[in-house]
């Protein structure tokens, strides 16, 4: 668990890639594409019979292994050459290790980093428990709302760099979906800062306003977004 330790920090990153300039995964054609047109705002209401930790662990462990899967379709153009730092937009995320230095590394290192830290916690039982009996730590929301800040770096990096490989895939009807059962449910039990998702408000308040989502654009989706892209942030 040594990325528990530091910090994710972001600064800008200078420049865009040419690719994504003109932010094709905000063209209307595009995020109308979904595979589902379920009401995602009813999906992530707690069930009255489920313990709220027992919730969070299941959609989380849920969610990373599609974003997993989501990456993986995307991963060959990911490379150190086309990705040399994770981006998304203009802000530029670094790793840090458990000393809380900062390590420089290339966008399919950062995910590698993301994932494999992310495996070894929802796979210890210390952490994530799945026998009967056993209890979820004290700091159990808290290492979910960290989990959820790197999934959601992950999905960022996705759109930003790759959505035209998603696209010539057909698979941005999976990654739209995906996204918006992500952030509903971050949204509902107020996993992520919504300093953290300023980044892609353009592309929440979209695909999160269409019908079955109506009012799920609260916590300054819209506010602020053209603004937050310019400055720097830190986490």
């Amino acid at each position: 668990m040594d990325w528990l330790m530091g910090k994710s920090k972001a600064k800008p990153n200078g420049k865009k890639p040419a690719a994504e300039e003109k932010k094709v995964y905000l063209e209307p054609e595009h995020t109308k594409s979904r595979i589902t047109d379920f009401e995602f705002k009813e999906l992530v209401v707690l069930p009255r019979e489920i313990d709220l930790n027992e919730w969070l662990a299941s959609n989380t462990t849920t969610f990373f292994h599609h974003i997993n899967l989501q990456y993986s379709t995307i991963s060959e153009f990911c490379t150190g050459e086309t990705c040399q730092t994770m981006a998304v937009c203009n802000t530029q995320y670094y790793w840090y290790d458990e000393r809380g230095k900062k390590v420089k590394c290339t966008a399919p290192q950062y995910v590698d980093f993301v994932m494999s830290s992310v495996q070894k916690l929802v796979t210890d039982e210390d952490v994530f428990p799945t026998k009967y009996g056993r209890e979820f730590p004290s700091s159990f929301e808290s290492l979910v709302k960290k989990i959820c800040k790197y999934l959601f770096h992950v999905l960022g990096h996705i759109y930003w760099a790759h959505f035209k490989e998603t696209l010539a895939l057909e698979l941005h009807g999976h990654l739209n979906t995906l996204y918006v059962h992500f952030i509903l449910f971050a949204r509902e039990f107020n996993l992520l800062d919504p300093k953290e998702t300023a980044v892609m408000d353009d592309l929440t308040e979209v695909l999160c306003s269409s019908p079955g989502n109506s009012g799920a654009t609260g916590d300054g989706a819209s506010s602020g977004a053209s603004g937050a892209q310019n400055h720097v942030k830190e986490r």
